[in-house]
């Protein structure tokens, strides 16, 4: 075909693409059909020209394919127009859109085959693009490509540019950022509105490699794929730099007006529609992607094992979190489909993540202080069929919680494991103990929470996270304590430890932790004056042992202590009065229930009432 006739098939084709926007927004009563219209031209072009997509619509998880991420996630009814011009869906579904029994969402979810992320949480997309890059450049070697389709607005967030530091970094020519510049966000214009060179500034600034174009001149948008396709072995990332307009070829009342965001087009819709129609010279149009030039084959599944029996010495007290850098290497001894990955936001010293990367360095991805990348990135590993570990101090982990958030809505599966959470932390401070970890991770839908209290269970959490078909977090201390599990120990989701329990228990004390053992060694004194009281080790946060627990404290006469090192609300003591309200026990909190301060460990337990000598105290007068 001349090149001027793909040209204007593809003009043709946007067209059409707008059409269906309105047509699918009209049909639902709301959404983006102007942000559809600004990215028209690009879209047709990178996934109907060979300098484009390389991909197979029928095989929307081709691991050979190259793969694009809307991070600009209101344009939803354009991608899932681009599938049904593809033939993947039946063009009769996308009157569907937004309704409860259909699949194609206001926001793309991966419920679709072609959707990798779910997006519409402005600034995510980019990291998991880089996540998935960088697995297909370094892990499995295979040269597809990645896009990631990002508004001007929303390259105001800084988990953008976290993202494009780490693709600089590692040298990520296999990945592309659009950036459709149509100078308009949902309230008004964009802080920059068209100033093209500030852009092209700030991604050059960044390590880039850059091109500006008209993102509606077909031709230009070509040129622009092209110069990103070669930039393949060049060790640096691509950004197209399109100017756009909102609600283009839609008419003078709506085309660069600031009132159309997130608006169906109403009365005005027909006349749009009449007005593309008029620019369409083959309304028949059909345009067939190009296939990817090699396969690769998809990793399988896997399921980790640790050994039966650990090393540890029971009389050699040892920091709880050793054991998540010793699980991760042995699990890495053993993992054939090469799966398991850690990733550290320059913490891998506290947290021992950096034990896996001196065993295997290529198995370690050092992330950087980038909390909110680092989960994306971790996010496309797991999209790319990895099993990722993310560790850092528990506190800064909040920084991502909206990726982690949005990871859930994703089905990803990634594993959180914060360490240094708690008082027992010490002299570093408030700002650097994690007390609000467990309210936000036990928020997150389909998480499953692990808080070990030695090493043994800690390697043993380790494994059942990366075998858990979901999120997960595991929360370790920084002291150096004893080892109170054999290494042979086995741990189950769901399922807590009951390590004192007779039939005379006056009460059930619950924690898990520094702080079990800080209520181990209080109870041991009170046993010793011939008084009873149970002692469970949580471990499963969530899902939490309720049947389990419910049986200790219902022969305890229904009294329960819980001893947490976290803030008061959201913690181990709300998961416990949560699953266990149907059956009226008394339940009474010990927690951090002011701001901590700096200070040694054992002043700051004693303090909060958390040390053996308060925890003891406050049993004898319990029973």
């Amino acid at each position: 075909m001349a090149e001027s006739n793909i040209v204007q098939d593809l003009s043709d084709l946007a067209n059409l693409m707008r059409i269906d926007s309105i047509q699918m927004t009209e049909a639902a009563g709301s959404g983006h059909p102007t942000t559809c219209s600004s990215a028209a031209e690009l879209l047709a072009v990178l996934h109907f020209h060979e300098s484009g997509m390389h991909y197979e619509p029928k095989n929307p998880q081709n691991f050979a394919s190259d793969r694009f991420v809307l991070s600009k996630g209101h344009a939803a009814p354009i991608l899932y127009s681009i599938w049904a011009h593809n033939g993947f869906m039946e063009k009769e579904k996308l009157l569907t859109l937004r309704r409860i029994d259909s699949n194609l969402e206001g926001h793309p979810v991966p419920v679709l085959p072609f959707v990798d992320i779910a997006s519409g949480s402005l600034g995510q997309g980019f990291s998991v693009a880089a996540g998935m890059a960088y697995a297909s450049k370094y892990i499995d070697k295979i040269n597809n490509r990645y896009y990631c389709m990002m508004g001007d607005g929303e390259t105001v967030e800084g988990s953008v540019w976290e993202a494009a530091h780490f693709a600089s970094t590692y040298k990520l020519d296999n990945l592309t950022a659009i950036i459709d510049i149509n100078a308009l966000g949902q309230s008004g214009f964009t802080s920059l509105k068209h100033d093209i060179d500030v852009y092209v500034k700030r991604f050059e600034s960044f390590g880039f490699d850059t091109i500006v174009i008209n993102g509606h001149d077909v031709a230009d948008c070509i040129k622009g794929f092209e110069a990103a396709r070669k930039a393949h072995g060049s060790g640096k990332p691509f950004a197209i730099l399109a100017k756009t307009e909102k609600g283009r070829n839609f008419g003078a009342e709506i085309e660069g007006s600031p009132n159309w965001h997130g608006k169906a087009l109403g009365k005005l819709a027909q006349g749009a529609i009449d007005n593309l129609k008029k620019m369409i010279k083959n309304p028949d149009v059909k345009l067939t992607p190009k296939m990817p030039s090699f396969q690769a084959e998809t990793p399988k599944d896997a399921t980790f094992q640790l050994p039966d029996e650990l090393d540890y010495d029971p009389k050699t007290p040892v920091a709880i979190r050793t054991g998540y850098g010793n699980a991760l290497k042995r699990m890495a001894d053993n993992d054939p489909t090469n799966a398991i990955f850690a990733l550290d936001g320059d913490t891998k010293v506290s947290t021992y993540a950096g034990v896996l990367e001196k065993a295997y360095p290529n198995k370690f991805i050092e992330a950087y202080i980038a909390e909110q990348n680092e989960v994306g990135v971790a996010q496309g590993l797991v999209i790319r069929k990895k099993v990722p570990f993310v560790s850092g101090f528990g506190a800064f982990l909040t920084r991502a919680f909206d990726q982690m958030r949005m990871g859930t809505i994703s089905y990803t599966k990634v594993n959180y494991v914060g360490s240094h959470a708690g008082v027992s932390l010490g002299e570093d401070g408030a700002s650097q103990m994690g007390l609000e970890d467990f309210a936000m991770f036990r928020s997150l839908f389909g998480t499953a929470i692990f808080y070990p209290s030695d090493a043994v269970s800690c390697e043993r959490a380790v494994c059942l996270a990366a075998n858990y078909q979901g999120h997960t977090y595991i929360r370790t201390s920084r002291p150096v304590t004893e080892v109170i599990y054999p290494n042979n120990e086995k741990f189950e989701i769901g399922k807590c430890k009951v390590l004192n329990q007779s039939d005379s228990d006056k009460l059930v004390v619950i924690s898990a932790g520094v702080t079990l053992l800080e209520a181990r060694k209080a109870i041991k004194k009170i046993q010793a004056d011939g008084k009873n009281v149970a002692l469970i080790d949580l471990f499963s946060v969530k899902p939490i042992d309720k049947e389990g627990i419910a049986a200790v404290a219902q022969k305890a006469g229904g009294k329960i202590l819980v001893i947490e090192e976290h803030f008061p609300d959201g913690g181990l003591t709300d998961a416990v009065a949560t699953s266990l309200g149907e059956y009226g026990f008394k339940i009474f909190q010990v927690c951090v229930d002011d701001r901590p301060k700096s200070g040694k460990p054992h002043e700051l337990l004693d303090k909060f009432n958390l040390s053996a000598e308060k925890i003891e105290a406050k049993i004898r007068s319990m029973i």
